[in-house]
């Protein structure tokens, strides 16, 4: 049923639960899992930030090392399940748009995500990754909360 199956992580409890939930999914069909973690360039920090404390290249190292710590952490759950795995980041300003090219390049068939849960003003102000993911991804998405 499904030959590879796209995670996009944050590193937050709802995208570790969805994690856990593609990787089970990949057990059941032979899948193999692609974890991807989305960072953000440091122009897109600065505008967001009143201090920036590192120059580019800090900030940058910085990144990828948090990036690479919220991959394992998914590494390991598909190695106890026994699940092929790969992973991979990539710094945009889009996230959406990032994992959507993600899971053409690694031809994934679903892209499983979790999601905030927000609502109302948050919502409006802060937009939903997994909304806009739904939106303009032409695979199945299965979102969880």
């Amino acid at each position: 049923m499904f030959q590879n199956i796209l995670l996009p992580t944050d590193g937050s409890d709802q995208s570790l639960r969805a994690a856990r939930l593609g990787i089970a999914l990949a057990k059941q069909t032979g899948a193999r899992v692609h974890a991807y973690h989305v960072l953000a360039p440091l122009a897109v920090v600065a505008y967001f930030s009143d201090l920036i404390r590192h120059a580019p290249d800090g900030y940058r190292e910085e990144a990828v090392k948090c990036a690479q710590q919220k991959l394992e952490a998914i590494h390991a759950l598909a190695r106890e399940a026994d699940v092929p795995f790969e992973g991979d980041y990539a710094f945009d300003h889009r996230p959406y748009s990032a994992i959507i090219a993600a899971a053409r390049r690694y031809d994934c068939d679903l892209i499983v995500m979790g999601t905030h849960g927000r609502t109302g003003w948050d919502d409006l102000v802060l937009g939903s990754e997994a909304n806009k993911v739904l939106s303009c991804a032409d695979i199945p998405l299965l979102v969880c909360h």
